[in-house]
């Protein structure tokens, strides 16, 4: 191992890594949004915009990441639409991660006992405040593990974000790997960013697992 050159590339990992968290999260913040409508329109069951749903969810998760960047930076710019590799990455990640946390939530919703909406419903409260205040919180707290999980396979599939020119963790191993050839040390450091951006995440994500089991035992 070449331990001088890795400290020598080792600002460019972090500017990668830096570059990678930024466009991952951007993108999960609108993968949330786009999940959380979408469950709700799923779980309520609304005419017409849940057959579009559903499509979407369809197209979404049976499609690579990597053929929806292809679309997206290089497909739209025919039709006059051009995005830059930045925003690319984030409406990636937001259009495949929408599908898997609307699943994400909707399994939540629906963990949630009919008979808690049917009481809201006695009590005199509206679709709106029984979402809000009884099935709401209940499904946040059942889609956490899922939700969770979600955010760390939505982190590693920024690995393909090299495809379309970004300079993110992966573009700048293979790069460094092309002009140094120091293969085993460029892939070691990637190994070692990559587990210092997704080990916290699945180390918070077991912990959630945890605590929730341990609070729906009542022990």
């Amino acid at each position: 191992m070449d331990f001088a050159y890795m400290k020598l590339v080792l600002p460019l990992y972090e500017k990668a890594a830096v570059l990678t968290l930024k466009t991952g999260l951007e993108g999960i913040v609108f993968a949330t949004l786009a999940g959380l409508v979408c469950a709700v329109v799923l779980y309520e069951k609304v005419p017409v915009l849940r057959q579009l749903v559903m499509g979407y969810i369809e197209i979404s998760r049976n499609t690579p990441l990597l053929v929806q960047l292809f679309f997206i930076y290089y497909g739209l710019p025919k039709a006059g639409i051009v995005f830059s590799a930045e925003t690319c990455g984030v409406a990636g990640i937001a259009f495949l991660g929408g599908s898997y946390m609307a699943e994400a939530f909707r399994s939540g919703l629906e963990n949630v006992a009919a008979v808690q909406r049917e009481s809201a419903y006695s009590l005199g409260m509206g679709r709106l405040q029984t979402m809000r205040y009884v099935t709401g919180p209940q499904a946040a707290a059942a889609s956490i593990p899922a939700f969770l999980a979600n955010v760390i396979f939505l982190l590693k599939e920024t690995s393909v974000f090299s495809a379309v020119s970004l300079m993110d963790l992966m573009f700048t191993a293979k790069d460094l790997i092309g002009l140094y050839y120091k293969t085993t040390e460029s892939l070691f450091l990637l190994v070692i960013f990559y587990l210092l951006i997704l080990l916290p995440v699945s180390l918070i994500g077991a912990a959630a697992e945890r605590r929730l089991q341990y609070a729906g035992s009542g022990t």
